[in-house]
């Protein structure tokens, strides 16, 4: 009796199978080549990465178009020109100066506030820190003074953590 796993029918479906393997894992690999950016990321068909940067195409564009706002001592040629078209160049240009050392002092007066909450949270560290090493001391020294009472509320809490797993 011939082999039923030599019949053409067999041999027929297994070479399909192993084509559309094959087919699937070329079609992995080109949308891992094409969703991995920059090109020097390794490809992978199975695992790709997302950018840390906007997702959002429209507020990525919307950020581009918008005037860098630390950027204040760049002039604006067009808005220069349509001022003198108009004749309020001297006019603006004094609003402008104004306008702009606000900006600064805000930005200083922002740096100096900025300042003061990293002093704030250094220091509510360092004192959390203190507290902390205050409590296991007397902690410490409460288990010196009496250490059946420590090996007693121990043990109880052991017996309720068991008992509760």
């Amino acid at each position: 009796m011939a082999n039923p796993n030599e019949s053409p029918a067999v041999q027929s479906m297994r070479k399909e199978q192993a084509e559309q393997r094959k087919q699937t894992r070329d079609g992995q690999l080109d949308k891992g080549i094409e969703n991995t950016f920059p090109a020097s990321d390794p490809v992978s068909a199975t695992h790709t990465s997302i950018s840390a940067g906007r997702s959002d195409v429209e507020a990525a564009e919307r950020v581009k178009r918008e005037p860098d706002p630390t950027k204040l001592d760049e002039e604006f040629p067009p808005v220069d020109q349509a001022l003198r078209s108009t004749g309020e160049t001297a006019r603006s240009s004094e609003g402008l100066d104004a306008d702009r050392e606000k900006m600064r002092a805000l930005q200083k007066e922002a740096g100096r506030i900025t300042e003061t909450a990293s002093e704030l949270a250094s220091g509510t560290a360092r004192l959390a820190k203190a507290e902390a090493r205050s409590f296991v001391r007397d902690l410490e020294d409460r288990i010196r003074r009496q250490p059946l009472t420590a090996a007693a509320i121990v043990a109880g809490i052991a017996f309720v953590f068991g008992a509760t797993r």
